[in-house]
């Protein structure tokens, strides 16, 4: 298991049963294990998901862009649900913008 330090200075786990799960339903992301928890420590922006959830956003070429759900649980410790690569970040803009670089 491996950790990155959000924006707001929480530990976000990503255990290897988590990226198991990422990359069974994203092969694509297979290469991408240090790639996700930079997103979570150096976002271009994170979104607010649904249920409270945070979405991190890091453009890794021209055009993709890696999203990686997580969750804050406390003020020490979250975890991620999952991560994967798209092309449709208008779609998040939509929602309510938590943080900019």
């Amino acid at each position: 298991m491996d950790a990155a330090r959000s924006k707001n200075d929480v530990l976000i786990r990503l255990t290897e049963e988590r990226w198991f799960h990422i990359t069974e339903e994203h092969s694509e992301l297979a290469g991408y294990y240090f790639d996700v928890l930079e997103t979570v420590e150096e976002p271009e922006a994170i979104y607010e998901g649904k249920t409270g959830e945070c979405i991190a956003v890091r453009e890794i070429e021209k055009g993709k862009y890696i999203m990686v759900i997580y969750k804050e649980l406390s003020k020490e410790d979250g975890f991620v649900i999952t991560a994967f690569l798209t092309r449709r970040r208008r779609q998040l803009e939509r929602r309510r913008e938590i943080w900019k670089r």
